[in-house]
């Protein structure tokens, strides 16, 4: 467990999906929608951002783990709030998405960020896991690039996996939309500490110690170049993906409705 100073009460700042908390210089930012296993609505995407700002702008705080409540760290999209009930305009903005600069490209003090997974990291959840400057995973955790299998281009989400992680197992999970063990992302570097399952927050602890004793300016500077990586090529995917309007198709109708009223998907690739 990170140190905790006796002067300095911890910090908690609750949003609507997620909590924000100091403890000495470590912060937590849980995802806190455990009845939807931490999937992704558009206040889920406000809070993130304001969290993530939040510890960005934390003085006191010099890396931050990020982790979820109950059986997931983050099961992706919520299909029935982001993706059934829409217009093809808001379809649209929503599979731009935010810049290519995701989540965690852009900062002001590029400060580390360690991911502790456990159960689903799927979509916007291995988005969130593979922006992180780490990943510490429990055995039972499973990774999946579930755009495919949503109608929508993987594009940008392989960019930041393939840039950690580039082998053909990162063009399957693009390709299939399948979940893949986290054991297996282990062996082939996405991940940095595979733990049993139930362990995954204090072994990022743990993690977060080790940042904690190099000079925290030099840490900042080691994020500020490790970040850049992924995020021109999540621009140059986008430049690949977005102009066949894959949120225009019939498929991506039905991959939707299919998933809701829990059946098969017939797709006709139009």
């Amino acid at each position: 467990m990170p140190e905790t100073s006796v002067e300095e009460p911890n910090i908690i700042t609750e949003y609507e999906t997620m909590m924000y908390k100091r403890r000495g210089k470590t912060a937590y930012i849980m995802f806190n929608r455990p009845q939807a296993l931490n999937a992704v609505n558009d206040q889920f995407e406000e809070d993130l951002h304001s969290a993530l700002l939040e510890f960005d702008l934390d003085d006191e705080a010099w890396v931050a783990i990020i982790h979820g409540a109950g059986r997931s760290f983050c099961a992706g999209a919520d299909i029935k709030q982001r993706f059934v009930a829409m217009t093809p305009e808001q379809s649209a903005r929503r599979e731009r998405g935010p810049n290519p600069e995701g989540y965690m490209g852009r900062a002001i003090n590029w400060k580390p960020v360690i991911a502790a997974v456990h159960g689903y990291a799927l979509g916007a959840g291995i988005v969130i896991a593979a922006e992180s400057d780490m990943i510490v995973a429990s055995e039972d955790a499973k990774f999946g690039i579930t755009e495919t299998r949503r109608g929508l281009p993987a594009g940008r989400i392989w960019a930041k996996v393939s840039a950690f992680m580039p082998s053909k197992i990162a063009s399957e999970m693009a390709i299939t939309g399948e979940h893949v063990d986290a054991a297996e992302l282990y062996r082939l570097g996405l991940i940095n500490r595979l733990v049993p399952t139930g362990e995954h927050v204090s072994a990022a602890e743990e993690l977060a110690e080790k940042v904690l004793k190099s000079p925290p300016l030099a840490t900042r500077a080691a994020v500020k170049l490790t970040r850049r990586q992924w995020v021109q090529t999540g621009a140059d995917a986008d430049m690949q993906m977005l102009p066949l309007k894959l949120h225009l198709t019939e498929d991506f109708k039905e991959a939707s409705q299919s998933f809701v009223e829990k059946r098969a998907p017939e797709y006709h690739a139009r």
